[in-house]
């Protein structure tokens, strides 16, 4: 049985439209301090991102942020975190958060945050892993995803054999017990995934 001791999150390096979206990533980070479960993101101080991580920092919580050199100006790279890995690229930064984290959760954001969690979802149903992947659907942000997802399964292009399990979470308070019940059937070995994948795929 596996056990999460970190969570990989997505969201957005801008607040966007709706306060829910801030609040959700406060709510959750506080969450996942309380719960003793750290916290690895993009490294950012601005958006969600940056709301997130000063919420799990503050509450006493584990931040790792992974950034590429070249956004450390543009995201304003938090301070104070944990740990801050700066990477060489994007492909590095996605690497080294598959391998600190035990499952993943994808917040409201814009198109970094898309293809972050698609790339997942990816590895997953190529079976690279068996991490759980979890979008958070704050005022139902995530819903055209899902209906893409089930239209792609409608038509055959994600096939039974290739099908991968997305968990979805209307609420913050939802999000950690789906990922804690995903996990119990995930084993040490299977969370595992060699450094060299990536750029063979």
């Amino acid at each position: 049985m596996s056990k999460l001791r970190k969570i990989c999150v997505y969201c957005g390096s801008g607040p966007g439209t709706d306060p829910a979206f801030v609040a959700a990533a406060e709510g959750f980070g506080k969450i996942m301090a309380e719960n003793r479960i750290g916290l690895v993101y993009g490294g950012g101080a601005i958006g969600l991102m940056g709301a997130l991580a000063r919420t799990v920092r503050d509450h006493g919580g584990e931040v790792t942020g992974i950034i590429p050199e070249f956004l450390m100006s543009r995201e304003r790279a938090l301070r104070g975190t944990h740990e801050l890995i700066v990477t060489r690229d994007m492909h590095e930064r996605k690497q080294l958060m598959l391998e600190h984290a035990d499952a993943f959760v994808a917040l409201p954001g814009g198109i970094g945050t898309l293809e972050e969690v698609v790339e997942q979802l990816t590895w997953a149903q190529l079976g690279r892993h068996k991490k759980p992947i979890l979008l958070a659907n704050i005022k139902s942000f995530w819903d055209p995803l899902c209906a893409l997802l089930d239209h792609m399964r409608k038509l055959e292009f994600i096939r039974y054999d290739l099908s991968v399990e997305v968990l979805v979470a209307g609420r913050v308070d939802e999000i950690l017990p789906k990922l804690i019940a995903a996990a119990t059937a995930v084993t040490e070995d299977e969370k595992k995934m060699t450094a060299a994948v990536p750029e063979q795929m």
